[in-house]
């Protein structure tokens, strides 16, 4: 396991993070995931008052663990009471600090703007000691990403930045001038399902995993601290651990196997690629456009359907989490075409990519 420092906490964490999301069937289960993550050199731990009994059990598990040895990440959302919440992390957790606390979701303008107003709580939790660093994640447009990362208090971001999805890519060179630490989240599932890779991608990545590849991309950046691995049992740390110790730059043949994947895409795709220039928002009806057409280009491209119906599934499900409205709801107004330099058709893509991609409703892990 390989070691970065995180930006201005000065903390040295494993470029690998547990997250504890999945882990949650018992305390026993989760001891065992905790347990072995520890034992192959994770030492960055990240929960959240809202992952079911995860503090609890991390709390219980810290019991016969060397609390000074971890790094502790805990979640609350923008407008909490800080201190109220904080003291009730502690309890769960059975330790008296918290090594980062992250504002959970800072995805809308209206959320930068509840952050601004706990600044006197975190302030207090921080110059008291039951916090040590604070920090934020966002699932939010740019704009709002960067608005995040200019917050003054903040000392780490948590961001979604990934090879098929590279629209951070401004947000990652900011963080990084600001010397804060950088935590990638949830590459392989929200970068692409690609523990389940399809059998183009596969061809494409050979002789390399997929999954490993896209990992090794986000690891040769010395700028990235972590990324998180969320597994529901031990072995499913076996995977993403092969390349733990693997953070120099990427070799010729990664890159040209990389190459490939961007290759692949446009001799697939031709003149229907959309190249991610955002140009076309804002859109009368509120479709996401550009996220819709990038969902379309990975399925036509790369074989990513099962992918890309999980991720437009969740539109007009996930609200702030995941913004905008489907394809279908396009009135073929004509707003966006004039703004757009590849001359794309669209309203059609549109259409296409709502057939391709409706699949069949899809139920929120954390939905009632």
């Amino acid at each position: 396991m390989h070691y970065r420092r995180f930006g201005k906490t000065e903390l040295n964490l494993s470029v690998f993070s547990l997250g504890t999301m999945r882990c949650l069937e018992d305390a026993d289960r989760f001891q065992q995931v905790l347990g072995d993550a520890i034992a192959r050199g994770i030492n960055h731990i990240e929960t959240a008052r809202a992952y079911g009994q995860s503090e609890r059990y991390l709390g219980q598990a810290l019991k016969s663990l060397n609390r000074s040895e971890l790094v502790l990440t805990t979640k609350l959302l923008p407008g909490s009471d800080v201190d109220r919440l904080v003291d009730e992390s502690l309890e769960r957790l059975g330790t008296d600090y918290i090594d980062c606390l992250a504002i959970h979701g800072v995805n809308t303008p209206d959320h930068l703007q509840q952050v601004d107003t706990m600044g006197p709580g975190l302030a207090q939790v921080v110059d008291d000691g039951r916090v040590r660093h604070v920090g934020a994640s966002s699932h939010g447009a740019l704009e709002v990403v960067m608005g995040a990362i200019s917050i003054p208090i903040l000392s780490f971001i948590n961001l979604h930045y990934y090879f098929f999805n590279p629209r951070n890519a401004a947000a990652i060179d900011l963080a990084h001038q600001r010397d804060l630490g950088i935590f990638i989240i949830s590459p392989a599932d929200k970068g692409g399902q690609l523990y389940q890779p399809s059998g183009t991608l596969k061809a494409t990545c050979a002789p390399f995993d997929p999954l490993l590849l896209t990992y090794r991309w986000l690891l040769s950046d010395p700028r990235i601290t972590t990324l998180s691995v969320g597994p529901a049992l031990p072995a499913e740390l076996d995977w993403p651990l092969q390349v733990a110790d693997r953070t120099l730059p990427l070799t010729a043949e990664e890159q040209a196997a990389l190459d490939r994947l961007g290759q692949q895409q446009q001799a697939v795709l031709g003149a229907d690629q959309c190249r991610q220039c955002y140009d076309c928002l804002p859109c009368p009806e509120a479709i996401n456009i550009p996220e819709v057409l990038r969902l379309r280009n990975l399925a036509v491209a790369h074989d990513m359907t099962q992918f890309g119906q999980y991720r437009y599934g969740m539109f007009e499900r996930a609200g702030h989490w995941f913004p905008g409205r489907q394809g279908s709801r396009c009135t073929d107004c004509g707003d966006c075409l004039p703004r757009c330099p590849e001359q794309l058709d669209i309203p059609t893509l549109l259409r296409d990519t709502h057939e391709r991609l409706k699949g069949p409703e899809r139920r929120r892990l954390w939905s009632n």
